[in-house]
């Protein structure tokens, strides 16, 4: 829900509150505040001026020479292009110095020879949304309403200085699907009063009754619990006044015209959704409800026809013939067109199941099924109502005819629910006096009363949320301020138990990885004394600890990698025709310096992968290809990021002893301030492959314990992209010693926030590049957060990469 803080000002005082800290306020107080936005940020120096004349620019077709008074004491001369600008219309005009959104600045200039004071502008120039701006109005300049006063501040006039406060609500608090709704939670976290309209007051109604025009019958009484429709004559279609539509494009509303945009704003208002049908094309003179039967249709005022199932609630005229889809959305046959003179006017309660169940099986939601399926305050069905008719009068000139025709079929009444003082302060822990209790519910306008250690307390039908004394306490903890309810100490006999983070992280990667299609083996801590110098840079030159009363001489040392073990894992597969393997380990190595003990070993944990065979069986419409190290890599990256320590991982070329010394390397953890070498990856060497009798084979071994040390296995959700990326491939030649490693951190450095990702995708060798050189194609993405990215914008940074990359790696664009 998107509550405009100028809006928000006409029922209650916002006088020296601040939109930021508002927004504080009310997210300690239980309701999140997705963000705080202006409408149109960035606009200073634009008036409101009158085009006094038009004429043709005498060397442009399409130009035209406009005389403006903007209220400056002096008429302005401005060369204008828009084909929809005339004399004696009311427009927004930058005068020489203002500032428009995006960094544009108006100066003086000549256009073919004649001088231009400024600029006369449309709609998208203003950093107004398009979408919530009448189709009229999103082509040429925007012509505002002729009674715009002359020289007045176009900020004013459109509602750009607005301030637009995002509540992100729960299912159980609907009742800030309101503006009054937002009101009343503001006024309770202020301590301010709230200021309800008196639409009654205002209407003024003819003699004749809306009953000798129109009729209401409910068939469905279950699922209408209150049906009610004024009737009015004589209306006029146009457009809603400037202040009704700057209101509804802050909360996300189009503005269409009068009517619908008068029912919009009663809804965005109150929380009641209405609609208005044509009543000349209510046929019979009679609005029914009812459910429809399979197989009906009805095309919307989407202009889709929707196949209904038997259960759907609909809105029927006097012939039966279906004019709307109740709570959801209205027919296209009953639609309010310019030609429309008398309208009636639907306002009800529907039950909310229901009208969840059809837009869901429709597929169609809107802002009435979204309020509608939360359920809507039943009390607000007439005063909703009668808001709108006052509003149409005064600006559709529409005559409001004597009376409301409603079905009631039963009324909600407001709650009372005892709330023991004793009962709160030993659930919150805290001393608040029946005083405070009894100030916040007044702040909650919950009429309440004291009585013996007790209030009983009023909860008005528009907080359906609250049906039991413990959501009476939980309004008064959010009002109190969970700040200020104290910690205390926990009472009562407790069982404390719970993994250690490396039991927690152990376990999480086993799911990781067998879930991955991973298969986990376990081995023997011992192994035979010929493994400990197949890979001697894993243990950092350990050696190995003997046992004193070993079970076999295969069995006879600690092992110091568990590498040798899953080979022989992986030969004794391959000896049984099972040649595709995924293994890993996690498990214990022993290190030690010393050939007589003198102290404990080193016992430490990790993690240890084989692979080799095929990535996946040959099918008809599959090639059965090999791992390769990239697979391998795959894996080991899938345990960093979930770990949350990808971006500190660094992958370095490195010949360690057994390994192939063109296919390994050495992994490295920067945290801490330092460089960690936590494992090594890599394919065996050719001579270790032939010694086991195994096919091209993959391993890699890592240290768990610094992984396990800094770890931030944190959830970060991000906002989806609002704003298009854009793609941008190289192709850069380098000497083949340089890695892709320090290309993409050169480009990263270089393109900063605006790269969204870079991958590469290509490597290419070839004496047609030179000796020792290479040509790596890399895939950048840009993309800007609040903005979709102009042409300059991609320019300058990218030809900032392309320059960093040729000053540090001596790269050069390949052509």
């Amino acid at each position: 829900m998107k509550v405009s803080t100028e809006w928000l000002s006409d029922y209650i005082s916002l006088e020296n509150v601040v939109a930021e800290e508002l927004a504080e306020q009310i997210t300690r107080s239980g309701i999140e505040i997705d963000s705080v936005e202006k409408r149109s940020p960035g606009v200073s120096q634009v008036v409101v001026g009158y085009v006094k004349s038009k004429e043709k620019h005498p060397d442009a077709d399409k130009l035209n020479v406009c005389v403006i008074d903007a209220g400056q004491g002096e008429d302005l001369q401005i060369v204008c292009g828009a084909k929809n600008v005339d004399a004696g219309q009311k427009v927004p005009v930058a005068l020489v110095g203002a500032k428009l959104p995006g960094g544009l600045e108006i100066k003086k200039a000549k256009l073919r020879g004649v001088a231009s004071q400024g600029m006369i502008c449309s709609a998208k120039e203003l950093g107004l949304n398009e979408k919530f701006v009448p189709k009229e109005q999103q082509e040429g300049i925007l012509v505002l309403p002729e009674d715009t006063e002359i020289g007045v501040s176009i900020n004013g006039v459109l509602g750009l200085d607005d301030e637009i406060l995002d509540f992100d609500l729960t299912p159980n608090r609907s009742d800030c699907l309101s503006m009054l709704g937002a009101a009343y939670e503001v006024g309770a976290i202020l301590g301010r009063e709230v200021k309800i309209p008196e639409p009654e007051k205002k209407l003024i109604e003819v003699a004749e009754p809306a009953s000798s025009h129109i009729q209401v019958h409910v068939e469905a009484p279950d699922l209408c619990h209150h049906y009610a429709v004024r009737y009015f004559s004589n209306v006029k279609i146009g457009p809603s006044p400037q202040w009704m539509q700057n209101r509804l494009a802050a909360a996300g509303v189009r503005p269409i015209n009068n009517i619908v945009d008068i029912t919009n704003y009663v809804m965005m208002e109150y929380g009641q959704p209405l609609h208005a049908f044509d009543a000349d094309q209510i046929a019979g003179g009679s609005i029914g409800v009812r459910q429809a039967v399979q197989g009906e249709t009805l095309v919307t005022l989407d202009g889709q026809e929707r196949k209904l199932e038997a259960g759907a609630l609909l809105i029927t005229d006097g012939e039966d013939k279906p004019v709307g889809l109740a709570g959801v959305m209205g027919g296209l046959n009953s639609e309010v067109t310019d030609a429309t003179v008398n309208i009636v006017l639907e306002s009800a309660y529907f039950d909310g199941g229901s009208v969840r169940k059809t837009s869901r099986q429709l597929g169609l939601r809107s802002e009435a099924s979204l309020r509608f399926e939360k359920e809507v305050d039943p009390s607000r069905v007439i005063p909703a109502l009668n808001r709108a008719a006052s509003l149409i009068a005064v600006y559709a000139g529409g005559t409001v005819h004597q009376g409301i025709v409603e079905s009631v079929v039963r009324t909600s009444e407001e709650k009372r629910i005892v709330l023991s003082l004793n009962k709160l302060n030993g659930y919150l822990g805290t001393d608040i006096s029946m005083l405070e209790v009894k100030t916040i519910f007044n702040r909650l306008n919950f009429e309440s009363a004291e009585r013996s250690g007790e209030i009983e307390v009023l909860v008005p039908t528009r907080r359906g949320d609250i049906t039991r004394d413990v959501d009476l306490i939980e309004e008064v903890a959010r009002l109190h301020g969970y700040a200020n309810i104290p910690t205390t100490a926990i009472e009562g006999p407790t069982t404390p138990g719970a993994y250690t983070k490396e039991q927690f992280l152990r376990r999480s990667l086993r799911n990781l990885l067998t879930h991955g299609g991973w298969q986990e083996v376990i081995s023997y801590s011992f192994t035979h004394e010929s493994s400990i110098g197949l890979f001697p840079d894993l243990s950092g030159g350990s050696r190995g600890l003997k046992l004193a009363m070993p079970m076999s001489e295969d069995r006879s040392i600690l092992r110091t990698s568990t590498l040798p073990q899953l080979m022989d894992i992986a030969a004794y597969n391959r000896n049984r025709k099972q040649d595709n393997l995924a293994v890993f380990e996690i498990g214990s190595v022993f290190w030690t310096e010393e050939e007589q003990l003198t102290r404990q070993p080193k016992e430490l944990p990790v993690l240890g992968f084989l692979l080799t065979g095929l990535r996946q069986e040959k099918q008809w419409n599959i090639t059965a290809d090999k791992v390769d190290f990239f697979d391998l890599k795959g894996a080991v990256e899938s345990v960093t990021e979930y770990l949350g320590l990808k971006e500190k991982v660094a992958y370095v070329a490195d010949r360690p002893s057994g390994f192939h010394p063109g296919r390994s390397a050495s992994i490295y953890l920067e945290a801490g301030g330092e460089k960690i070498r936590i494992g090594v990856i890599g394919q065996l060497h050719p001579d270790v492959q032939r010694q086991k009798d195994l096919d091209d084979t993959y391993v890699a071994e890592l240290l768990l314990a610094p992984l396990y040390q800094y770890s931030d296995s944190t959830i970060e959700y991000r906002e989806l992209p609002r704003f298009p990326s854009v793609e941008r491939d190289i192709a850069v030649v380098v000497d083949a010693d340089v890695e892709a490693g320090a290309l993409i951190k050169a480009i990263q450095s270089a393109a900063g926030e605006l790269l969204a990702s870079v991958q590469v995708f290509d490597v290419f060798t070839g004496s047609k590049l030179g000796h020792n050189k290479k040509s790596v194609a890399i895939s950048m993405v840009y993309l800007h957060k609040e903005r979709t990215l102009t042409e300059e914008d991609i320019t300058t940074v990218h030809d900032r990469v392309l320059e960093v990359l040729e000053q540090t790696l001596a790269a050069e664009l390949r052509k």
